[in-house]
């Protein structure tokens, strides 16, 4: 069976913790940020493909679950399943570990629209960066959902 790909590897920085020497919760998202961006590598969209294609990716929405303190100095690792994609978009989910563990610290499920930079608006992926994506897709479809995909914050009605 396949896995969701390792985008991303760090320890936690001391920049990055608060006075009770846990990771802030804006830190948590930089490093979905950073495993966006190797996405976006893999996909085509590095430096090369962006420059070539005057193409990129805007985060349209997050979703980001805090699930387990992540403390300084811990070695951590992102995960990135492609969950679906269009002409244009990009759902995804990345989820935090340590390395080797399967239980998630966090989770961020994501929508990313690709954007033609010239033109300053949505656009149709380029052909091969779309090839990309395919492939990525056929890799990972047959893992399975990802459990805090499509949850919506709410209080209980009274």
């Amino acid at each position: 069976m396949s896995s969701a790909m390792t985008t991303y590897r760090t320890a936690i920085q001391p920049e990055w913790v608060d006075y009770n020497g846990h990771l802030r919760d804006a830190y948590y998202l930089l490093l979905f940020s950073y495993a966006t961006d190797a996405l976006m590598d893999e996909i085509g969209l590095d430096e090369a493909g962006r420059a070539a294609t005057g193409h990129t990716l805007y985060t349209l929405e997050c979703h980001l679950n805090y699930l387990a303190e992540v403390k300084l100095g811990a070695e951590v690792e992102v995960r990135t399943q492609l969950l679906g994609f269009d002409a244009k978009r990009l759902h995804i989910h990345h989820s935090l570990h340590y390395p080797g563990e399967i239980a998630e610290l966090a989770a961020s499920e994501q929508m990313l629209m690709n954007i033609d930079s010239l033109q300053g608006r949505s656009a149709p992926f380029a052909e091969p960066v779309l090839g990309c994506i395919r492939r990525l897709a056929e890799d990972q479809a047959e893992l399975p959902p990802p459990a805090h995909v499509g949850r919506v914050i709410t209080l209980p009605r009274r």
